[in-house]
């Protein structure tokens, strides 16, 4: 959509063009499918509460009472401001879904029937339409109605209980991992039913995606190996349970890197690296089996030769050796790394909030239909006249009605 006129199908060359998007939810995990989908063209439309916007407006660090969660996960959508909780806006948001190609939506389960919107209306307005329910624990079951949030998700899902050291406590992540996760398997579940509607003849769909059940599905095959093996994966701090060696480690310089060697021939290299054939013909390190069954031995010899050298010192050797290692990074290292430069991993754009601002670029890289950021963040109902009068033909009076009763 171009905000100056409401018009749609720019033809710029993004991979999802024409592709019309409502995004009605909060926070992180559901913005973030939003994000994601603008990031490649669609035009994002969110919905706010005309009084209280989006709560990650206030979430989080902030400058100047504007926040860093909100500008990046809302960038390129066209915000807008309605009350979904009272009838005109009921109406209005049931126009806009006729318009949409997308609804995406993170109320808690049965929020949009109890308003009278949800999926058995609104498909029959639009049979068209892919609705993804993105929540907590899912659309069903004994705890689709509690409140979900993404660190519970990281509880429930069994990732709290294998993070962290033997010795402590299970550990929380610092991020918000659980909602981007869900919100990429959002994503993921739209584009399956665009597929299917526009390639395979289908119809519209509604797709049910948890927090609990996308962090599950990332942590590998721990089901399997309880059901065949009878065995709990446990907290290794930054040991691995499945190769040897894993860990990082601190230099002479007080630095830290991180090496992991999940094959014969790295581990090879890596004990070629740091010990020679002393290490490489040594009985108890010949394969993987056995470098775990003496992982600590492993630890101990690779942990005093990390000691006594620096990290360049480190890198440099393990890059004559073709080895497995890397530098402890924070985002104070990656911003000038040569290799994000290159990667043009970190954007640059002018932001009316911000002023100049750097921030992580679109991923993934499409050869032939980049994604772009054309703006971050934008304030409150900013997209209100573009989309309602340019995408709903709304009149003033209409609007100022709207407007007069608060609904928007």
């Amino acid at each position: 959509m171009n905000p100056s006129d409401g018009s749609t199908g720019s033809g710029d060359g993004q991979a999802l063009d024409g592709m019309t998007v409502v995004e009605a939810g909060t926070m992180i995990s559901l913005p973030n499918t939003g994000r994601l989908l603008a990031d490649f063209g669609a035009d994002v439309i969110k919905i706010e509460h005309p009084g209280y916007g989006d709560h990650s407006r206030r979430f989080g660090p902030q400058k100047e009472g504007v926040g860093v969660w909100w500008k990046r996960l809302n960038r390129n959508k066209l915000t807008v401001t309605l009350d979904l909780g009272d009838q005109q806006g009921q109406a209005v948001f049931t126009d806009l879904v006729e318009e949409a190609d997308v609804l995406l939506e993170n109320f808690r389960p049965n929020t949009l029937e109890d308003w009278g919107i949800g999926w058995e209306t609104l498909s029959e307005i639009n049979p068209g339409l892919i609705m993804l329910r993105l929540s907590g624990f899912g659309q069903t079951g004994p705890y689709a109605q509690r409140p979900g949030f993404g660190t519970l998700a990281e509880a429930l899902s069994g990732f709290a209980a294998i993070n962290g050291f033997p010795d402590k406590p299970p550990l929380l992540p610092p991020t918000g991992l659980g909602d981007q996760i869900a919100g990429v398997y959002g994503v993921i579940g739209v584009m399956f039913a665009v597929y299917r509607r526009e390639v395979n003849g289908g119809s519209g769909q509604y797709i049910d995606v948890s927090l609990i059940e996308s962090i599950l599905d990332v942590l590998g095959p721990q089901a399997l190996r309880y059901d065949q093996l009878g065995e709990l994966e446990q907290r290794t701090g930054n040991r691995s349970t499945s190769s040897a060696p894993r860990n990082v480690y601190r230099t002479a310089d007080d630095e830290w890197v991180a090496l992991a060697a999940s094959t014969q021939p790295l581990a090879m290299r890596v004990l070629d690296a740091v010990g020679g054939s002393e290490l490489t013909e040594d009985p108890r390190f010949a394969d993987n089996e056995s470098r775990l069954e003496h992982k600590d031995a492993l630890n101990d010899l690779i942990e005093s030769w990390m000691a006594d050298h620096t990290r360049e010192e480190i890198l440099k050797i393990f890059d004559e050796y073709d080895a497995t290692i890397a530098a402890v990074y924070d985002i104070s290292d990656i911003m000038p790394d040569e290799h994000y430069k290159h990667r043009n991993a970190i954007a640059e754009i002018d932001d009316d909030e911000f002023g100049r601002a750097r921030f992580q670029n679109v991923q993934p890289t499409l050869s032939e239909t980049p994604g772009e950021i054309e703006y971050l963040g934008p304030r409150q109902g900013e997209y209100n006249d573009a989309v309602y009068k340019g995408l709903l033909d709304y009149d003033d009076d209409r609007l100022d009605s709207l407007r007069s009763a608060g609904v928007i």
